[in-house]
């Protein structure tokens, strides 16, 4: 049996598709997009995706543990970490959880993009650390996620 074709299916729903969440209220996202500094003691936390790759794949997000919920493409969440300290951001891949360990200063905001790699039989998701310039450039053409569950349980 000839397992191009199946291949090729595979490969296509990777790239195309569209996978949905349930969005917060647009004066939500409207508020977060502004930027405005966290809560006193605390930092923002602004996760994001924006991968052309994968637009049908869902893929969880947690901060230290917590689930914030499945990304999808071109949303963001908006979460605030005590400052001060090292947090752990972690999103479902293909065998494992990949993970970003930084630490986050009282008062600043920090930006993380996840994106899609292409894996052996479903994408995978990594994260980086963007610049604040980019981050809020790649974020106002986004829309604000609701928090909500996450699909796997090992969190």
């Amino acid at each position: 049996m000839n397992k191009l074709p199946i291949f090729a299916l595979a490969a296509s729903l990777l790239i195309t598709g569209c996978a949905s969440v349930n969005m917060a209220p647009q004066e939500a996202s409207d508020k977060a997009k502004r930027f405005d500094p966290p809560s006193e003691g605390n930092a923002g936390v602004y996760i994001y995706r924006n991968s052309f790759v994968g637009k049908a794949l869902k893929k969880d997000l947690w901060v230290d543990g917590k689930c914030i919920g499945e990304s999808a493409p071109n949303v963001f969440f908006h979460t605030e970490v005590k400052g001060g300290e090292t947090h752990k951001i972690d999103t479902a891949s293909e065998f494992s959880p990949n993970s970003l360990e930084l630490m986050f200063e009282t008062g600043k905001n920090y930006f993380i993009r996840q994106f899609i790699k292409i894996g052996v039989f479903v994408g995978g998701a990594d994260l980086e650390q963007v610049s604040e310039e980019k981050g809020k450039a790649d974020i106002a053409e986004l829309n604000m996620a609701q928090p909500g569950k996450c699909s796997g349980d090992n969190k």
